[in-house]
This record gives structure tokens, sequence and C-alpha cells, in this order.
């Protein structure tokens, strides 16, 4: 019932937003697409009972560029990781998302970097773009770098696009840890239970004494950091304090 009230919500605020969105799609205007964005998904987990609790951001200096790199439980986890991250970022995000009306001409302005996964040449593409980008305008980047959500909520290998993305432009990276949001709504399911997510940031990785020559060791460091927060005795359903 709470997911159908959250669907019927989000189509009445693109039908009251629309002429923003087309303005601010016209004119490549982005900040009113961060707040109707970010308003959007508070919203949602207020509908859908979610909440959060959040640990190490302190550790960051929110004026430097990073470049994020959480476990991926959940299509919840996006979404939570731009409210929690006060810096917009950008995400390098499958093509077909582009060819959706409204959202996908919000991320064309946003600059978010389309990828064709169905052959190995457009992941290469799509991070070469992303490499551009982060050279030209020192974005912030969110990557999965297993890929995919975990069918299982085990953490998976890791993928090498992301971290030839942090190298080529000399950005360090944040492991992220995520707990719970597996239990909310794993792979596969369309309702979400009510519950709270906990989301570790770790100390950056500097990319000093990295190269494309010892990448796996970068991939190695980073993944032993995200597992190290990973809490398995994490109980979403009964954490309490969390913020909302």
């Amino acid at each position: 019932m709470r997911t159908f009230l959250l669907l019927f919500l989000y189509v009445l605020i693109a039908v009251l937003a629309l002429p923003v969105l087309l303005i601010s799609a016209l004119f490549r205007w982005l900040p009113p697409l961060i707040f109707i964005g970010r308003s959007a998904v508070r919203l949602g987990r207020i509908v859908l009972g979610v909440k959060l609790e959040v640990f190490g951001l302190e550790r960051l200096d929110l004026q430097r560029s990073y470049i994020f790199m959480p476990n991926h439980l959940s299509l919840l986890d996006g979404p939570l990781m731009f409210v929690v991250v006060p810096r917009f970022m950008r995400v390098i995000v499958k093509r077909e998302l582009f060819r959706i009306p409204i959202l996908g001409q919000a991320m064309r302005v946003g600059e978010f970097v389309p990828v064709d996964r169905k052959g190995r040449e457009g992941g290469k593409k799509a991070i070469q773009r992303a490499i551009r980008l982060q050279n030209e305008k020192d974005y912030p980047f969110l990557i999965f770098p297993e890929g995919t959500r975990s069918r299982d909520g085990r953490l998976q290998s890791f993928r090498r696009g992301g971290f030839y993305l942090a190298i080529e432009s000399g950005t360090p990276i944040v492991p992220v840890s995520l707990s719970g949001s597996y239990q909310l709504m794993p792979k596969g399911a369309f309702f979400t239970k009510r519950g709270c997510i906990k989301v570790v940031f770790h100390d950056p990785v500097e990319l000093e004494g990295f190269s494309t020559n010892n990448l796996s060791d970068l991939m190695d460091r980073v993944r032993e950091a995200v597992a190290e927060g990973i809490d398995p005795a994490w109980d979403p359903f009964g954490c309490t304090g969390a913020r909302a």
C-alpha cells in the first residue's frame, strides 16, 4: 500500500513540477532539479518508513571531490546516498534510463554518464567520458564497484571501471558500507519494508602510490574497507535512534 501511495505522490509531483522541470531542462538550470529530486527522495523515505543511521561523514572534507564507492544491496541505495552526501554526485547509469520522460532529461542536465551494458566497449566509453568530466569539472561521483545489486546480501567482487576513473582523474575514493537495505528491499522485490539502514563512511583512500600497474592493490584496499564496515548483526527492524 505504501509503495502505491508513493508512486501516486511521485506522479502528482511530476505533474505539478512539470513547468519548472521543463524550464530547467531547457536552460540547463540544475539547482531546481536537485531540490526536487532530493525532496522526492526524502518524501519517499517518510512514506516508506525508511530511516538512516549515518557514521563517519565528519571524516570527509566536503569541499573536495571524492568517488564514493558503497556496496550495493538494494534499489534504495542510490537515492539514499544522494540524500546523505551533501554535494551533488554524478553517476554512471544504464542508457535505458535516459529514455524515461522527465527523468532522462534531468539526468542529461545533471551530466550523468550513460553506459551501454551490452558490450565491454560501452563500459570503456562511459568511463572515458566520466574521466573527462572529472578532469574538467571536478565532480564527485557515485560508483557501485560491484556493478550490480547483490542477490544474496553478500559483498561481490569489484569491477575495475570506477578505479580507472579514480586513478586517471586523481580523485580519492571514499569506501562506504551499507547494512540493512537488502533486508528492506532485496533484488527482485517491488515493495519496501519499514526499517533503518546503517551507512558508514570510511577515511578517503588517497591515490598516491597507486597507478594502473597496481590497480588490484587499490581495489583490494577499498574492498577490505567496505567489508570491514558491513555490520552482519545489524537489525534494520529493531534499531533505535535512527534519524529521519
